[in-house]
């Protein structure tokens, strides 16, 4: 039998959790076409992954990736890091269906010169047009839709405005959104009362989708954050994520145990998971107000004071002789690095069984932070290796199974036969991220070879430059789409 491709010898672990297996495998047309022992077959490229993983391509669960794709097709810090797949439009930021010149408010303005989709399907066909290394399934933003509607952001949105909302969500399900993001942690949408965010999306009652929430707070009323991002999911009848699981400020750290026996109380009766990042440290806008929840904040960008990226607050506070919070308000607006975090908190969201994997990178940062470069790495190397946090199969299966599960991600997560072979190999004796606060753009190590749908994006470690990604739609959506996506 001949192939296109067959990747012999490797430790197969195929994104279920199993325990891994010696087998080969074997691609035809952008497919698994074949497992096993595949001695006696041939193709046109043979890879030798003897004392190597091969996986399922990653799937990164929260990206802000949107405009990226775009801009930087070539995708590095993914492919790199053995992605395949990512999510964009989460935390309620969407590049559609708002169309400006203009800089949009905060946290719209990390997508710097994107805003120029009317419609997911206008997203979509530029995509097909102009593809990335990556594929890409999006979520229309609550943040967005209420900048396009909204006359007044510090306000709940009147009839007309919650209207215009829920017309723009039933379009963008049709188009191939799989679902929608909210974001009333910030500004544009904090505002917004339950009542309001379950309206704007109620064709999600008919057409189904996956609600993703950056939480209305992560510090001291995470848990009625938690409850309300749960009655949401409940009101609407669909699959529920929380982003980025976290506890924020001295005060709350060790709260994890308590916030995951919530989540998994809730989840008996609904289904209801999160994402996570393995870091101690979150990136957002620069927000003055936080300066007292932790004692280190890296500035990432600022657009009064362009030098000040890559330095610290408390540098800048010292030099400039003013406190802390003076600085961050004359830097503002910006972006920043908030040490906030318990490392103890981030090891238990990251074991409990129903977190995803997401970096949560923003690579508008002018220092970004190392998690858009080093996420998936981390967690394989770092928490399951080095600290044995989970077995290597279970941390697969968080990147991979679990999230086209979550997201509905059609024959996609799984090395099974028929599936589309997005495949990642990687030598778990090696793997590691490189990425420093100090030094953020190092690319991690040990990643081998990656394939989307059969075709390679990166060869012995080194990025070949092919742009093979596909838009992808859920199954988890009932509308009828415009044209077939998702193959």
């Amino acid at each position: 039998m001949q192939y296109d491709l067959i990747i012999r010898n490797g430790d197969l672990i195929d994104g279920t959790g199993a325990p891994r297996r010696t087998a080969d495998v074997a691609v035809r047309h952008g497919q698994i076409a074949a497992l096993g022992d595949l001695s006696a077959a041939g193709a046109e490229t043979i890879i030798d992954a003897t004392g190597l993983a091969v996986t399922p391509g990653f799937i990164d669960t929260h990206t802000h990736d949107d405009w990226m794709v775009f801009q930087s097709p070539d995708m590095l810090p993914k492919v790199t890091q053995g992605v395949t797949t990512i999510i964009a439009g989460n935390c309620g930021i969407s590049l559609f269906p708002l169309v400006t010149d203009a800089i949009p408010p905060a946290p719209l303005d990390i997508m710097r010169g994107g805003y120029r989709f009317d419609s997911v399907r206008a997203y979509r066909e530029m995509f097909t047009e102009k593809p990335a290394a990556v594929n890409v399934a999006v979520l229309i933003g609550q943040s967005t839709l209420r900048a396009r509607h909204v006359t007044q952001l510090g306000a709940a949105a009147s009839e007309s405005e919650i209207e215009g909302m829920r017309q723009d969500v039933e379009t963008a399900l049709r188009q191939g959104a799989i679902g929608v993001s909210t974001g009333t942690f910030y500004p544009p949408s904090s505002a917004a009362p339950e009542d309001e965010i379950v309206r704007m999306c109620e064709p999600m009652r008919r057409l189904g989708g996956v609600l993703v929430s950056h939480m209305r707070d992560e510090s001291d009323n995470i848990r009625e954050s938690i409850d309300e991002t749960a009655r949401i999911g409940k009101a609407l009848g669909v699959s529920t994520v929380i982003s980025h699981h976290k506890l924020v400020g001295k005060k709350n750290h060790g709260r994890s145990r308590e916030t995951l026996a919530q989540v998994r109380e809730l989840a008996q009766t609904m289904p209801l998971c999160m994402d996570c990042y393995p870091y101690a440290a979150s990136s957002t806008m620069l927000r003055p107000a936080r300066v007292t929840q932790c004692d280190r904040i890296l500035i990432t960008w600022s657009a009064t004071h362009p030098d000040a990226a890559g330095r610290y607050l408390e540098d800048l506070a010292e030099e400039w002789g003013r406190t802390r919070h003076d600085v961050a308000q004359m830097l503002v607006p910006g972006g920043a690095v908030y040490f906030i975090m318990d490392e103890g908190d981030v090891r238990d969201i990251l074991a409990y069984p129903d977190t995803m994997v997401g970096s949560d990178g923003i690579p508008s940062d002018e220092t970004p932070h190392p998690r858009l470069w080093g996420t998936f790495p981390r967690v394989l190397g770092l928490y399951s290796r080095d600290l044995g946090l989970f077995p290597l199969e279970r941390a697969v299966h968080k990147m991979t199974g679990l999230a086209a599960q979550r997201f509905g991600l059609e024959r996609r997560g799984e090395l099974r036969i028929g599936n589309i072979a997005d495949i990642t190999v990687f030598d778990p004796a090696t793997i590691a991220d490189r990425a420093t606060f100090d030094d953020p753009r190092q690319p991690a190590v040990g990643v081998r070879h990656v394939f989307v749908a059969g075709e390679a994006t990166l060869r012995d470690g080194v990025p070949i430059g092919s742009r093979p990604g596909r838009f992808v739609s859920s199954t988890l959506v009932k509308a009828s789409l415009e044209t077939s996506v998702g193959q």
